[in-house]
């Protein structure tokens, strides 16, 4: 299946190799790259920051992630357009785990998810992602989104809630006692942020609205400040230790160094302990850290294939995720994935291959370097604006609106679920639970299809005079473990009836040992019943399955047939179980 080759095809650096080495990259698909990763470097420089502030951890770990994980995935994925670095989605995940074990248990924990994402691309899994309802994904992406607002109210508003408690209910309460001590400074400034991001794409310019947003806030910020306002910023929030042991303000204007992850440490925090329960409860973290990378970064790629024309290989893609999230923390980096956002950004600019994203991890490594004495300047209420846009993008509330007018029932439960479990629960949970809903329901649709029809008195299909006391009984669907048995069921009630039946299979194309079982139960009620059967024209698929279960019916109650027509000319012309008179076949009573 050619058309389907990207979802096997495993191999590092897949998409730079195809764009750049294997097809006919010019001077001007490079200039076209750069422009691209220009444009999207200035939207990741704000966002960056914001969603490591978000996750808990100081805003150049979201710059040094966006560098390195930002260079790295594009080098060895599999996906020609994606924009990797620190995404809302995680921010559900890493910051309890920042609460709990602080930026090192975070940085180990995204090691621990990077190695099994690349377990997961040698293991094939990326077609996986196929298998996952579309109403799971916006059930905990709208979930997550709802998680992020909440958590950018403290800012939007100049609350101070320390420490914020851990589970949802508790920040929804303890932001509501707080509420009435806001200040109109914070809440003026990120109003303003806000009111931009909103307007500027109305004018329909190339540049990004989080630019001027956030140009916008500082300078109302830094003229409020200068009378004494008092509203926080970058600068005056997070501060950092100079090589001589001084105290920074704000963000380091230096290259993310090399440190051991677990040795690494915030302002006020110790280094990890290590003991059982930590490597399990990183684990844990871990594993969820791995399933939303994979899944977000896949339907990233889907999304971009379907703007672009162009074929993802699903595996690679997952090879590079894993290698930029384990080689990142070295460097200071959280955990990377890619961003819808910015990565349909880079493709609407006109990007060509992955080495636009390489451009964008540079210019945000410029600005590192260069700007940070004027991101300092930025307020945490411009930040929290910022935020708040993502987590509506993210929430796809159009979607979700049409989900609840036009889905059936059972995708708006699966939804609903995803989505309650999310905001009040945990994210993994809410997937577990979303897939496992979303299948049984699968399960049931599918087993209702399987039907029970009387054909003896279909004269096409029956064109034979039967002996007294027979039918003809005709299965339509698949006779799996949640059908057989009523399958079944029913066809012993019409046993008290007759004296035997035929069985036409044709319309059985799929069989499991469920069926299998359900099949020899069915058999030996017959026989209790003195009830004869003919099970007629199987399909390959159920035909296998009998086979290797090592099916023999007792030729003297049950037997099959190549075709049906075979079945009742056996039954026609002769009494294929030992009688051979017509008139003696009376009807059971």
């Amino acid at each position: 299946m050619p058309h389907r080759a990207h979802l096997f095809s495993l191999r590092i650096g897949h998409a730079l190799r195809e764009c750049v080495f294997e097809s006919d990259y010019k001077l001007e698909s490079l200039f076209k790259d750069l422009m691209a990763g220009i444009s999207v470097g200035i939207i990741a420089i704000p966002l960056s920051m914001a969603l490591a502030i978000a996750s808990g951890v100081a805003p150049q770990y979201g710059l040094y992630t966006a560098f390195i994980a930002g260079c790295l995935i594009p080098l060895s994925g599999g996906s020609r357009y994606s924009i990797s670095g620190p995404t809302a989605a995680f921010v559900v995940i890493l910051y309890p785990v920042v609460q709990q074990f602080g930026l090192s248990g975070l940085l180990v924990s995204s090691i621990m998810a990077g190695i099994m994402l690349i377990l997961m691309a040698i293991l094939r899994l990326g077609r996986y992602i196929e298998y996952i309802p579309s109403a799971v994904t916006l059930g905990f992406t709208a979930g997550i989104a709802v998680v992020i607002a909440i958590l950018q109210v403290e800012n939007f508003f100049g609350l101070n809630v320390d420490p914020m408690p851990e589970h949802f209910t508790e920040k929804v309460l303890a932001l509501f006692e707080a509420l009435p001590n806001y200040t109109g400074n914070e809440l003026w400034i990120g109003s303003l942020t806000l009111l931009v991001l909103l307007l500027w794409p109305k004018l329909k310019t190339p540049v990004p609205a989080h630019l001027p947003a956030v140009i916008t806030g500082s300078i109302a910020a830094f003229i409020m400040n200068e009378s004494g306002a008092g509203i926080e910023t970058i600068g005056s929030t997070f501060s950092f230790i100079l090589p001589d042991g001084s105290i920074g303000k704000g963000i380091p204007a230096m290259l993310p160094d090399f440190q051991w992850p677990w040795l690494r440490t915030q302002g006020g925090e110790d280094g990890l302990v290590w003991n059982w329960k930590v490597v399990q409860e990183l684990l844990s973290a871990a594993f969820a850290i791995a399933m939303l990378g994979a899944i977000e970064s896949l339907l990233c790629a889907v999304v971009l294939d379907e703007m672009s024309g162009k074929k993802h290989s699903a595996n690679s893609e997952l090879l590079g995720q894993g290698i930029g999230n384990v080689i990142t923390p070295f460097f200071g980096g959280i955990t990377a994935t890619a961003a819808i956002a910015r990565s349909a950004a880079n493709f609407k600019a006109g990007a060509q291959s992955p080495l636009a994203g390489i451009i964008h991890a540079f210019v945000v490594l410029l600005a590192l370097v260069s700007l940070s004495s004027f991101l300092s300047f930025l307020p945490m209420a411009s930040m929290a604006a910022l935020l708040l846009i993502v987590a509506w993008n993210m929430s796809e509330a159009p979607k979700a609106v049409q989900l609840f007018r036009n889905a059936p029932i059972s995708d708006i439960a699966v939804f609903t679920t995803c989505f309650v479990l999310t905001v009040l629960f945990d994210m993994v949970i809410a997937i577990t639970a979303g897939i496992v809903l979303a299948s049984l329901l699968f399960m049931k649709q599918i087993a209702d299809m399987t039907l029970v029809r009387d054909m003896t008195l279909n004269k096409k299909l029956v064109d034979v005079e039967l002996p007294k006391g027979w039918r003809v009984y005709k299965v339509n669907g698949p006779l799996f473990f949640a059908a057989a048995e009523r399958v079944f069921g029913e066809l012993l009630h019409h046993c008290h009836e007759v004296r035997g039946i035929v069985i036409y299979l044709d319309a059985v194309s799929i069989m499991d040992a469920g069926g299998v079982t359900a099949l020899n139960r069915f058999i030996d009620l017959c026989a209790q019943n003195n009830t004869r059967l003919i099970l007629a024209d199987f399909q390959f698929q159920p035909l296998k399955t009998l086979a290797r279960s090592n099916f023999m019916p007792d030729s003297e109650v049950c037997k099959i047939s190549p075709t049906l027509k075979e079945a009742l000319q056996d039954l026609s012309s002769k009494d294929c179980f030992g009688t051979s008179d017509h008139n003696d076949r009376g009807t059971r009573k």
